[in-house]
């Protein structure tokens, strides 16, 4: 048995340096997802909801290669134990950037088959911020 990943790929209108600077900068990442206290850097890190101020987020940055890479370990109550990994990968590309996600270490359950869902569309909703936040 293996577990599920989630794959997503969008084309951004930005430097990978201004895209870095939305998937580790506290005010930039609570314009489209979550609001970490301290920017995001190897070590441990919580994200909180942007209107709550609800815990929603915690794990470990275990790769921050700016502008390239970023690797973190993501838990959220759902999870329960579970511990998943996500990957970003920032690609220059001409007049832009591509932007990879990898939502791997997912619980592959019947059970859990909901939470992949809310996952799934949780990062389609995230992403289409990102996107809108970065366009205008």
């Amino acid at each position: 048995m293996t577990n599920r990943t989630l794959r997503k790929t969008i084309y951004l209108r930005a430097t990978p340096e201004t895209v870095w600077a939305y998937l580790t900068d506290p005010d930039k990442l609570s314009t489209w997802f979550h609001a970490p206290k301290a920017p995001l850097v190897e070590g441990r890190f919580e994200m909180f909801g942007t209107t709550s101020g609800d815990l929603l987020i915690w794990g470990e940055v275990l790769r921050a290669e700016p502008f390239r890479h970023l690797d973190y370990s993501f838990t959220v109550k759902p999870m329960g134990d579970a511990v998943s990994t996500v990957r970003w990968t920032l690609t220059p590309v001409e007049g832009g950037t591509e932007l990879a996600l990898i939502h791997e270490g997912l619980p592959h359950t019947a059970e859990a088959f909901d939470l992949t869902l809310n996952l799934d569309k949780g990062w389609d909703d995230h992403l289409g911020r990102l996107r809108a936040t970065l366009h205008g």
